[in-house]
C-alpha cells in the first residue's frame, strides 16, 4: 500500500506462540479508514479457540521458559523492540494516521513519538533501579531471631486489552511495564484499530530473541473473544484501557477467578477557570476537545466558568471553537480528524440531540460539517448555560464537545468539578499558582494540570478516582502493580 510517496506493509497475521499466524477458519475483518470510509485491508479474526491457545502458549513461557527471572534476557529483548520500533517508525506513524484517523500532528506526541521515545526506556530503567529484593532488620518471633527478606516476582500471565483512541501508546505503555517486571502477555488490540498491534507482533517475532510465547497478539472483530482473557483461569491479571461499562464487567468476570485488574477508564474532567486567571489564554484549554475530536479519556470535557466572567468566557470560546482547524488528517495543520467509526459518529450527535432537548444553548457546531461528505466527521460543538445535571455534563461523550457551566465561588467550582462519576483528570486556571494548588488538592481526581501543565509521561502515574478505573499505568507505581510480593524468613544463626 502506498501513502503519498510512503510505502505501507500492514501485518494481517496473528502472533501466537511465536508464529505469525492466519485464522484457522481463514475469517479476516475490515480494517476501514475513519477520513475516507475505505477499506484499508483486512485483519486475521482470532475465535476463542486461537485466544485459548494464546493464553496457554503464555502459560508455558511463564512456567517453563527463564523469562519470569532472567532479566538479562529481558533487558536484551526489549532493548531488540526498541530498535525495531525505531526502524519502523515512520510506517508505524502512516499506519496510525490511516487505521486511527488522528491528525499527523498528534503522532508527533502521544499517539507515537513519545511512546517510542519512553514506553520502553523507562520500565528499561526502572529494571536496574528497582529493590527486587529488601532486606529487613532481623527479629525476635517467638523465641526465634529471624532474618527477613521481601522479594518482588512478576504476576504471572497478563491479558492486555488496548483501546482504539491511542491504541499504540496505550499498547506500547502496557508491554513496557508487563515485560520488564518478567511477565508474558496476551495483547488484545480493539478491532477499530488492530494493525498497530499485530505491527508489533511481525516486529517481534522477525527481529527480537523473545522466547515463544512470551508476547501473543491476538486481533479479533469480537469482542467476547477479549472477556476469555477475563474468564481464563490460565491468566492471572487484566490490564484494561476503555469504557467504564466494560471495566466494571471485567471486575464482575474476573471475580470468578480472583483475577487482579487494572481498570484506566472513563472520565468526564472538568477545567475550572477562577476569576483572576488570564483567560485569553486559559480558555483555550477548551480547545483540548477537539485534539483527535475529542477522543481521549482524560480530556477537559466540562469548562467552569465564574459567572462575573461567564459572558466574557463565552465569548472567547466561541471565537475559537470556530476556528480550529479540522479536516483530513494527513494534512499538517489540523489538530482533529474525524472520530473512529459511524457509530462512534451517531453517538457523538446523539448527545448533542439530547444537550439541545434538555435546553442547553448549542453556540457552535453541532452537526456534520457540509464539505466533508465523506468521513466520519463531527463539527467543533461548544455548549453553554449548560446546569452540571444535564446528559451532556454527566456522561462520556467522546467527540469534540465542550460543555460550559457557571459558578459562584471557589468552593462552588470545586463541589461542580467533584460532582462526577468519574475523576480521572481535571486542570485549574488561576493568577496565583498558591490559589491553583488549593483548588487543585480538592479535586478528586487522578490527574490535575495547573495553569496549563501537563500530566504525560512513562515516570508520572496515570488513571482515576471513582469509575475513572483502578491502580495506574505508567511510574514506579504502574511497574509494581504487575508484581506480587512475598516475604520470606529464616533462622539466624
Amino acid at each position: 500500500m502506498m501513502v503519498g510517496t510512503r510505502t505501507v506493509n500492514p501485518e494481517h497475521r496473528m502472533l501466537i506462540d511465536g508464529q505469525l499466524i492466519d485464522a484457522d477458519s481463514g475469517r479476516t475483518f475490515d480494517n476501514i479508514n475513519p477520513a475516507t470510509e475505505e477499506v484499508l485491508g483486512q485483519v486475521a479474526d482470532a475465535s476463542s479457540a486461537e485466544m485459548h491457545r494464546a493464553i496457554a502458549a503464555a502459560r508455558r513461557a511463564f512456567d517453563e521458559t527463564g523469562w519470569s527471572t532472567d532479566r538479562a534476557l529481558r533487558r536484551r529483548c526489549l532493548e531488540q523492540l526498541q530498535d525495531a520500533l525505531e526502524s519502523a517508525r515512520e510506517e508505524l506513524r502512516e499506519q496510525v494516521i490511516l487505521e486511527t484517523g488522528c491528525p499527523r500532528l498528534l503522532t508527533n506526541g502521544p499517539q507515537l513519538d513519545d511512546p517510542l521515545s519512553e514506553a520502553i526506556r523507562h520500565p528499561l530503567k526502572l529494571m536496574e533501579e528497582f529493590p527486587w529484593e529488601v532486606d529487613l532488620p532481623d527479629a525476635l518471633t517467638r523465641g526465634t531471631v529471624n532474618h527477613r527478606r521481601i522479594r518482588k516476582e512478576p504476576v504471572g500471565v497478563v491479558g492486555a486489552i488496548a483501546p482504539w483512541n491511542f491504541p499504540f501508546e496505550i499498547a506500547l505503555h502496557k508491554l513496557g511495564q508487563i515485560l520488564a517486571t518478567g511477565n508474558t502477555v496476551v495483547l488484545k488490540p480493539a478491532p477499530d484499530t488492530p494493525w498497530n498491534a499485530t505491527a508489533i507482533g511481525r516486529l517481534v517475532a522477525e527481529q527480537t530473541d523473545f522466547p515463544a510465547g512470551v508476547i501473543n497478539v491476538v486481533p479479533s472483530a469480537q469482542h467476547l473473544v477479549g472477556e476469555e482473557l477475563t474468564l481464563s483461569p490460565l491468566v492471572d491479571a487484566v490490564s484494561f484501557t476503555g469504557s467504564t461499562a466494560v471495566g466494571k464487567r471485567i471486575m464482575e468476570k474476573g471475580a470468578a477467578t480472583v483475577k487482579r485488574v487494572f481498570l484506566e477508564l472513563g472520565g468526564k474532567s472538568a477545567t475550572v477557570v477562577l476569576d483572576d486567571a488570564d483567560f485569553p489564554k486559559a480558555l483555550m484549554a477548551g480547545l483540548g476537545v477537539c485534539v483527535h475530536a475529542g477522543q481521549g479519556c482524560a480530556i477537559q470535557s466540562r469548562m467552569l466558568l465564574p459567572r462575573s466572567r461567564y459572558a466574557e468566557g463565552v465569548a472567547i470560546l466561541k471565537a475559537a471553537m470556530a476556528a480550529v482547524p479540522y479536516g483530513d488528517p494527513q494534512r499538517p495543520d489540523v489538530i482533529m480528524g474525524p472520530v473512529v467509526s459511524r457509530k462512534q459518529r451517531d453517538r457523538v450527535l446523539g448527545y448533542i440531540e439530547k444537550g439541545v432537548q434538555e435546553g442547553a444553548t448549542l453556540a457552535v457546531g453541532g452537526g456534520r460539517p457540509s464539505h466533508l461528505p465523506k468521513g466520519w466527521y463531527v463539527e467543533p460543538t461548544l455548549f453553554v448555560d449548560v446546569d452540571n445535571s444535564m446528559t451532556i455534563a454527566r456522561e462520556e461523550i467522546f467527540g469534540p464537545v465542550l460543555v460550559v457551566i457557571p459558578f459562584d465561588d471557589d468552593d462552588d467550582a470545586v463541589r461542580l468539578a467533584n460532582d462526577s462519576s468519574y475523576g480521572l483528570g481535571g486542570g485549574v486556571f488561576s493568577g496565583s499558582l498558591e490559589r491553583s494548588f488549593a483548588v487543585a488538592r480538592r479535586i478528586r481526581a487522578g490527574s490535575v494540570g495547573l495553569n496549563g501543565g501537563i500530566c504525560y509521561g512513562a515516570d508520572l502515574p496515570f488513571g482515576g478516582y471513582k469509575h475513572s478505573g483502578v491502580g495506574r499505568q505508567n511510574g514506579s507505581i504502574g511497574f509494581e502493580q504487575y508484581l506480587e510480593t512475598k516475604s520470606l524468613a529464616w533462622p539466624a544463626t
